[in-house]
């Protein structure tokens, strides 16, 4: 299947907040089923729960905010189309007060080649940046050329790192990109 170039959308970026939770669910959902599919098994990807999710998220904007963590949303006419979260490194070979640590960053397929992930890792970057990290990294499934494809556009590399995920649906390999932020 071959993803053409699409009108770039124009959108907002801004904090999450609790009453984001739903949307940020759905997002999830939708963009991981999408993005996922043949890389993890179709019965994960379709019992994926709106509601467990929505649970989750809201845990998830309560614990992780502050100055060094946050959740980014990209929004176009008020309806959420991408997310990004970030924190201080939890990899053992990096000085969590120098690293952070992208953690997700999703937009359902509808506005995938959009600039919509583009101007939410641009503004992910930015918020590491002002909160003193210098550098950036991120987990992204070996198999998942597309997204492997965007980071390298926008100036990451791979830097090594690989870990086999053994904790939720089968063995996934994944590999450690990285990102110099330049203060």
């Amino acid at each position: 299947m071959t993803h053409h170039r699409r009108r770039p959308l124009t959108h907002r970026i801004r904090p999450a907040t609790q009453q984001d939770a739903p949307a940020l669910a759905g997002v999830q959902r939708a963009s991981w089923q999408a993005a996922f599919r043949g890389l993890l098994p179709d019965e994960y990807l379709d019992g994926l729960d709106h509601e467990a999710l929505t649970k989750t998220w809201e845990g998830l904007l309560t614990r992780f905010g502050g100055p060094r963590a946050g959740t980014l949303i990209a929004e176009q006419a008020d309806h959420v189309v991408g997310y990004s979260r970030f924190y201080p490194t939890d990899d053992e070979d990096d000085d969590s007060t120098q690293v952070g640590m992208i953690g997700s960053l999703y937009t359902p397929p509808d506005v995938w080649g959009t600039g919509v992930g583009k101007g939410l890792i641009t503004a992910v970057l930015d918020a590491m940046t002002a909160a003193g990290y210098a550098e950036a990294t991120l987990w992204v499934l070996e198999g998942n050329t597309r997204a492997r494809a965007f980071y390298e556009r926008n100036g990451w590399h791979h830097d090594g790192a690989v870990v086999v995920d053994r904790s939720d649906v089968l063995p996934i390999t994944k590999l450690r990109y990285r990102k110099n932020l330049n203060r």
